[in-house]
């Protein structure tokens, strides 16, 4: 076909090439549109509009060279045809936009390209914490719109119902239309404060990633090395802020057992149960030397200390020996920076590794009333792993069956059958 490959047929094979073009260009897209118009529900209404004109049209014309430009191409028109429509509407967007520049003028570049944000990605991912926004209506916003999760898989991020979800990021849209947020990079002096939302925002994009909310597959390879890009980016932006160093360490090494991480299948495979001579050793070592640098000349960050958990497990053998009595104190550190039922439950595992099966269980049957733990899997499935250790089949089996009817994906599912069977 004239422009690029052909499709087989209509039907899956058009939707199937339309969604991997739009999990790699949305974010793009969406940004460009955003900065060009400065409203973001328009820029969402005409993405939308333009992935529909590329299903009716790509089966026939087949996938342009330049997929990402025919989108965006698309896109603007829509917008353009939409605001010459409604004239009230673009002259709403034309007095907030006047308001941002002489308000808030963004930030001019130097020659070499300092004070300006290399991705427009990133731009939006910090417009987006802006402070007027809740803090979690901030992070939902961000994740939803511009990192391109479903409201569903964001819900997940925060253990929260997806209806609640969906009502903070309607809350999160309103807020930046009544108080007149602009869109905009912010300047250098307001970098640093905005950067615990946007590391969150990373942070949660790579977690979906690494375990997915929903799916045939247990992990989302796609989502967890755009994270780690932006994460490098974020880096290079803000060398001296030693959190976006601790968090590009934790992604690096995580993400360094992805290969181990699923069997033959895609069914996945325990630390435990993984050939850790598939580890990428590059990527381990990279992240141990930004955990040095994380943990290095001031208190340690949430992120920091993560990571310092992490490289513990890549740093050994085998389970055996892991050093579980230091992750167990670095656990504890967590939970004094970021208190939370989901670093209770993994400190309760590592316990269990620590001192026995019977601790740990304690400990997790402590956590029960947890209302953020009543709809997360790995809860059941971590007392179901404790109480088979102890023998105790009946009440195993009954906390695998629950978390089978939690889980999101086919590959938890089914290996969460095959512990039943056993």
């Amino acid at each position: 076909m004239p422009g690029g490959d052909s499709f087989p047929g209509e039907g899956r094979g058009a939707a199937e090439a339309v969604e991997a073009v739009f999990r790699e260009e949305r974010g793009l897209l969406l940004a460009s549109l955003v900065r060009r118009f400065g409203d973001l529900d328009l820029a969402e209404e005409v993405t939308s509009e333009a992935i529909e004109a590329a299903l009716r049209h790509w089966p026939a014309e087949g996938v342009p060279a330049r997929p990402g430009a025919w989108l965006l191409t698309t896109a603007r028109r829509r917008a353009v045809d939409r605001l010459r429509r409604d004239q009230a509407y673009a002259a709403r967007l034309a007095v907030l936009r006047a308001d941002a520049e002489r308000a808030e003028p963004a930030p001019a570049a130097d020659a070499a390209g300092a004070g300006e944000l290399p991705d427009e990605r990133l731009q939006l991912f910090f417009t987006c914490t802006h402070p007027a926004l809740a803090a979690e209506d901030r992070t939902a916003l961000t994740l939803r719109c511009l990192a391109g999760l479903t409201t569903p898989e964001v819900a997940r991020a925060f253990l929260v119902p997806t209806a609640t979800m969906a009502q903070r990021i309607v809350r999160a849209k309103k807020k930046i239309r009544e108080a007149r947020i602009p869109f905009r990079v912010p300047g250098p002096d307001e970098l640093p404060e905005r950067l615990p939302g946007v590391l969150q925002v990373v942070y949660s994009v790579f977690t979906e990633g690494y375990a997915a909310s929903s799916g045939p597959r247990l992990q989302r390879l796609d989502l967890a090395e755009e994270a780690i890009r932006l994460a490098r980016i974020l880096r290079r932006l803000l060398p001296a802020e030693r959190e976006s160093a601790g968090l590009l360490a934790l992604l690096l090494l995580v993400h360094a057992r992805r290969d181990a991480r699923t069997g033959p299948e895609g069914e996945p495979v325990l630390l435990e149960d993984q050939d850790r001579g598939c580890w990428d050793r590059p990527m381990i070592e990279e992240g141990r030397a930004l955990v040095v640098e994380a943990l290095t000349g001031g208190p340690a960050g949430p992120y920091g200390v993560q990571a310092a958990i992490a490289a513990l497990h890549d740093e050994a053998t085998d389970v055996a020996a892991t050093d579980w009595p230091q992750i167990v104190a670095l656990y504890d550190v967590l939970l004094t920076l970021t208190p939370s039922p989901v670093v209770a439950l993994n400190r309760a595992v590592a316990v269990a590794m620590r001192d026995g099966p019977e601790a740990g269980l304690a400990l997790l049957d402590a956590l029960a009333g947890e209302p953020r733990l009543r709809a997360y899997p790995p809860y059941p499935a971590a007392r179901g792993d404790l109480l088979g250790r102890l023998g105790r089949d009946g009440e195993a089996a009954a906390a695998y069956r629950e978390a089978l009817g939690l889980a999101g994906t086919e590959p938890e599912r089914a290996a969460l059958r095959r512990k039943l069977g056993e």
